[in-house]
């Protein structure tokens, strides 16, 4: 069985930061998130790219320069973000 490749669906997507927090617009639904981090960059990553949590948790990590990553928390993230969404998994 392969794992499941998460990925935000290229052009569903509109983000703008906005201090603290990101604005994301996801275009299909009409719906907009206000996120915290670690979700924007969860979602910038995934951004029209399809790749595993572990693919996931190694980008993240050499991106910013993750000492402690977890996975259980990602995994968490990524259920939210599905949930939510803004991102589908396959």
């Amino acid at each position: 069985m392969a794992a499941t490749r998460y990925q935000a669906p290229p052009g569903s997507l509109l983000v703008r930061a906005l201090d603290d927090l990101t604005a994301v617009y996801h275009r299909p639904s009409g719906a907009t998130h206000l996120l915290a981090s670690p979700a924007p960059e969860i979602l910038a990553a995934l951004d029209g790219v399809a790749m595993t949590a572990d693919a996931l948790m190694l980008v993240l990590a050499v991106r910013y320069d993750l000492a402690d990553a977890d996975p259980v928390a990602l995994a968490a993230r990524l259920d939210e973000l599905v949930a939510a969404g803004l991102i589908v998994a396959a």
